[in-house]
């Protein structure tokens, strides 16, 4: 290092890189990936119950809870879902239906109970639904 006479310091030196790759451009195999989040379970249980709704529901809101047995541990989901209009209306009617026998495929999970807890139906011409659904997740070990 070099100092001038108000005392700040000046580089006498260029760094050098030691990596053998550093010119060289990257394989195939070696390019960057591109960050993709893990999707949770409540990812999932999001994901599984639009699809059973056959994409006609909108999401309003979805509540978590943790939960120990001495033999199981879990987490209880409570997820709210507006159908609107006339089309979306009949979707919900086929969920509401559906989602107490339907075979979930959540990895590491099994839903023990699956129910409707409250429905909401407004008439006239802006059909609503709003369906609360509750599932009660165990993992598996």
């Amino acid at each position: 290092m070099l100092y001038d006479d108000t005392r700040t310091c000046t580089a006498a030196f260029d760094l050098e890189t030691k990596s053998a790759d550093a010119g060289a451009p990257a394989s195939p195999s070696r390019r960057a990936r591109r960050y993709r989040p893990r999707r949770t379970v409540s990812d999932r249980v999001r994901e599984a119950l639009l699809m059973l709704a056959n994409g006609r529901a909108d999401l309003l809101t979805h509540e978590e809870k943790a939960w120990n047995s001495i033999t199981f541990s879990g987490t209880r989901h409570e997820v709210m879902l507006d159908f609107n209009g006339a089309e979306a209306v009949t979707a919900g009617e086929d969920f509401i239906a559906e989602l107490p026998e339907h075979e979930f495929r959540i990895p590491g999970q099994l839903v023990a109970d699956a129910t409707i807890s409250e429905v909401d139906h407004r008439f006239g011409t802006g059909e609503r639904m709003v369906v609360t659904a509750v599932l009660l997740l165990l993992e598996e070990s």
